[in-house]
């Protein structure tokens, strides 16, 4: 007989409490897209939450019509974010794994080096020193060859891997697979939830790094990213309007403000990213390795 599960006052605390988390969650996000769609002057009134009351497209026009490098900027933020999240994932992999396996002689040495590097930094005079003795300088490979490898990256994927079953690697040898093999064909694909998870860190951090452009490429146009064209953008914004340009300033005025265009450039700059979540919620919940091995 089927019956219905009796609702007890825990139950009810449990929905109450998920409900004020998705509404925290979710207003300040929503608070700026209200304003983002609203009229500049209107916005200065106050009183808008999640909806738009005086709806337009103003800011965003502005955004996108004020800035002729910003299609390119955008190819190369999606060109920098892909190729830097490829690499940094495999390279931090390759390293997490060697630093899992038991057999490796300099196994804690490498890991403290590792560690220290977290919270001792040469500064940033030095890592400018160094980046333009490599000859990275107005180079797209700027914004990969630093990033490769994160120690928290490589801590992170070293520590799933040390909770692999070693039956795995043992009954692989005796098959006469290599170290390669090994790493390519079964720990790489039981390491997807972890590899997943640090993919979206990379993906973040390079979407929505700037400050490299700003040291190292920004007087070289063709290397300009999404981000730093924005901070340009919201600059100007934030300047004296009528000093900018006085013979449209009014005009200008009327239709937008610093305030509703850093709304505007908080928008293109998260959406596009945002996009990725649903498509790599699924592998942080994971059991990939349970039942592979018996014993």
């Amino acid at each position: 007989m089927n019956s219905l599960k009796k609702i007890t006052w825990f139950d009810w605390l449990l929905v109450l409490f998920m409900l004020i988390v998705c509404v925290v969650t979710l207003y300040p996000f929503l608070h700026v897209m209200a304003l983002s769609f609203n009229d500049a002057t209107d916005a200065i009134r106050g009183g808008i939450h999640i909806i738009p009351r005086e709806f337009t497209f103003d800011n965003y026009i502005h955004v996108f019509t004020n800035n002729s490098n910003l299609i390119r900027a955008f190819v190369n933020s999606i060109l920098r974010t892909v190729i830097g999240t490829v690499t940094g994932v495999l390279a931090c992999a390759v390293c997490a794994y060697v630093l899992s396996r038991k057999h490796f002689v300099f196994k804690k040495t490498v890991s403290t080096i590792l560690i220290i590097t977290m919270y001792v930094s040469g500064g940033l005079i030095p890592w400018f020193l160094l980046i333009r003795n490599l000859g990275l300088m107005n180079n797209f490979a700027v914004y990969i060859i630093p990033s490769l490898i994160s120690a928290f990256n490589v801590i992170v994927i070293r520590s799933f891997m040390e909770g692999l079953p070693d039956a795995l690697e043992e009954s692989a040898k005796i098959d006469g697979a290599n170290d390669f093999t090994i790493f390519i064909k079964i720990i790489l694909p039981l390491c997807t939830p972890v590899i997943a998870t640090v993919a979206l860190f990379i993906a973040v951090g390079q979407w929505n790094s700037w400050f490299d452009t700003y040291l190292f490429a920004r007087n070289n146009i063709a290397l300009t990213t999404l981000q730093f064209e924005l901070m340009k953008i919201l600059e100007n914004a934030n300047m004296n309007i009528s000093q900018v340009n006085p013979q449209t300033a009014q005009n200008l005025v009327n239709r937008v403000s610093p305030t509703s265009i850093r709304m505007a450039i908080t928008m293109v700059a998260t959406l596009p990213i945002l996009f990725v979540y649903p498509f790599v919620q699924k592998y942080f919940v994971s059991g990939l390795t349970i039942g592979a091995v018996k014993s």
